[in-house]
């Protein structure tokens, strides 16, 4: 059941739509305005990786130089292969 999110062009309030499967129509209208002028955004991802993660234990990031300029590694805990 995949979620949509929506701006609404005419006063910019942001809306998220509930599909339960691909054959539904569901009316676009934003609840602030009821206004039809929906555009679609990319949505942002949040993630878990597990339900027992301890303190200090999320995503790190290291900054080197290259030669192109900086590079980003990050390292994401979890299993690995």
């Amino acid at each position: 059941m995949p979620i949509y999110e929506f701006k609404c062009l005419t006063c910019n309030e942001m809306v998220e739509f509930l599909f339960k499967n691909q054959d539904e129509t569901v009316a676009l209208k934003c609840p602030k305005c009821n206004g039809e002028q929906l555009e679609r955004v990319l949505s942002t991802t949040h993630y878990a990786l597990g339900a027992k993660t301890p303190k200090g234990t999320g995503v790190t990031s290291k900054t080197r130089s290259c030669p192109s300029g900086s590079c980003t590694t990050y390292d994401i805990p979890g299993p690995t292969r």
